[in-house]
């Protein structure tokens, strides 16, 4: 467990300003940072662009969108954390149409409580897709290296005649013996005969 705190950037959807000043209280500086406001979908299409936010608040209706949409692909295409706050008559069916892409749904009114929550489990779930990320990129790069050393040893037993046991083993010990990864051994291997 970190004993440093992280800080999250939050995108907030919302054309109501009572609705903006109350989030504000909700969100201290020392976890949320930068907090940033905009009153339309397109205005948070247009600054999503510019940079990735952690969180995306939608508080729904707004004046271009109902932002069903918006928040599917911020879940699905850009690796965010969304959640939308609607009239609670409305939401069955805003639920019913973007659980399945990972948005979280609120009804509104709400309590403090159940907002302080919320982000608590959307925290939770950025911490579960960091990891993932991570672990995936780790799998890609093991992957690459495999298939790097694979066509090295395809090239020496192509050009010099070795089986493929000795070629495993020429590029195993030349990596230990020059205390490197076999990945700079095959791509060295690589540049050489090709």
């Amino acid at each position: 467990m970190s004993l440093e705190q992280p800080v999250y950037s939050v995108l907030i959807v919302s054309a109501s300003e009572s609705f903006n000043l109350t989030l504000s209280a909700l969100l201290p500086d020392l976890r949320y940072d930068p907090v940033r406001f905009v009153s339309s979908v397109s205005d948070a299409k247009r600054i999503f662009l510019e940079r990735h936010y952690d969180f995306v608040i939608i508080n729904s209706p707004l004046p271009d969108d109902v932002g069903t949409r918006f928040a599917v692909d911020i879940c699905s295409e850009k690796g965010g954390i969304c959640l939308i706050l609607v009239k609670s008559v409305l939401y069955d069916s805003i639920y019913n149409r973007v659980y399945e892409h990972g948005v979280y749904v609120l009804p509104k009114p709400m309590s403090k409580q159940l907002f302080s929550q919320a982000l608590d489990f959307m925290t939770s779930t950025l911490c579960r897709i960091r990891k993932l990320e991570k672990k995936t990129v780790s799998i890609e790069e093991k992957m690459e290296e495999i298939r790097m050393v694979n066509r090295a040893k395809w090239l020496l037993i192509e050009r010099l005649k070795m089986t493929e046991s000795d070629a495993h083993r020429y590029i195993e010990k030349q990596a230990m013996d020059r205390c490197v990864s076999r990945r700079e051994i095959a791509e060295n291997i690589i540049k050489t005969y090709l």
